[in-house]
């Protein structure tokens, strides 16, 4: 294609119509090497959605967990260390959530490799399973509860730092990301309006839950956590914490127990049986079940089937 552009250009310049105006090529090459879309691996799918709300075309996202598993035990795959090797952005929560990032991005040896933490600036609700941590520790090191992104608020922040990793990466396109992120969060606040007016009738907003994932999320919608059943992911309760909870929910009639398609559905369906609370599975994570597939799916699913169920 291009040999034939270049002899038209020689043909016209022949017969005299007008000067010799060649083609530059070079900077043709180089706007194919930008079309590529950015490589980019990130730890957890609402990452991915993020990623892809504000990257758009230009990106090409792979979450390594896919929402049916545990973000805290998970075990990289040999296919996960080629991925990161590849890729020019890995972004991560941090806080601890992902031991796991550390060991596979020395693995990888990708010295181009910028992994982007998107807890940095989020002021932190201190970890319940850290009992030596002081109560007002606010810092970004793993001392705060690390499941920030399930107060929409918090989300904002992570975007923002989504957006400024993509604009380092791709500058061509910085006013594209930009407009891309302005436009998602206005859907976030719509969205959080809906939620505020749809609580508005709900008066007992008492739940159990079954880990320490949901803090963030009860404070940003005026849920009240009275319990855990476990404060650590991948432990179990011992026999006088399960017979305290039972005492608990029937004394203070408490209503909901909140569980988690990743866990072990057993114990709160013996807290149920005894006490005849009703369970409510909320996900941490799109993906996990079905109308949470995305971020603003999995917000409006969580808190509307609280709702409900508190109603």
């Amino acid at each position: 294609m291009r040999v034939r552009s270049f002899m038209c250009i020689l043909a016209l310049w022949a017969v005299g119509v007008g000067p010799l105006l060649l083609p530059n090529f070079a900077q043709s090459a180089e706007t194919e090497k930008f079309s590529e879309p950015i490589h980019i691996v990130v730890t957890i799918p609402v990452l991915k959605d993020f990623v892809q709300q504000i990257g758009g075309s230009h990106v090409q996202v792979m979450s390594l967990l896919s929402g049916l598993e545990s973000e805290h035990t998970y075990s990289p795959r040999p296919s996960d260390i080629i991925a990161v090797r590849k890729a020019q952005l890995l972004v991560e929560i941090g806080l601890g959530l992902e031991v796991w990032v550390s060991a596979l991005v020395k693995n990888a040896g990708s010295a181009s490799l910028r992994v982007i933490t998107t807890s940095k600036g989020i002021a932190l609700i201190r970890d319940q399973s850290r009992d030596d941590v002081p109560e007002g520790a606010t810092d970004a090191g793993h001392d705060g509860n690390p499941h920030i992104w399930l107060d929409p608020e918090n989300a904002k922040i992570m975007m923002r730092h989504i957006t400024e990793a993509l604009i380092k990466v791709d500058p061509s396109h910085a006013a594209e990301y930009r407009d891309n992120q302005a436009t998602y969060l206005r859907q976030l606040d719509h969205l959080q309006k809906d939620l505020a007016e749809r609580l508005k009738t709900v008066a007992d907003r008492r739940i159990l839950v079954y880990h320490p994932a949901w803090p963030y999320f009860a404070r940003r919608f005026g849920f009240r956590i009275i319990d855990e059943i476990v404060t650590q992911a991948g432990s179990e309760p011992s026999a006088h914490h399960l017979q305290e909870l039972i005492r608990r929910i029937r004394k203070e009639g408490i209503r909901v127990i909140v569980s988690e398609p990743q866990m072990n559905q057993k114990i709160p369906e013996v807290l149920a049986r005894e006490t005849g609370a009703r369970i409510v599975v909320l996900s941490a994570l799109p993906g996990a079940m079905p109308g949470t597939e995305t971020y603003l799916n999995l917000l409006r699913y969580n808190v509307m089937q609280l709702a409900n169920a508190l109603s």
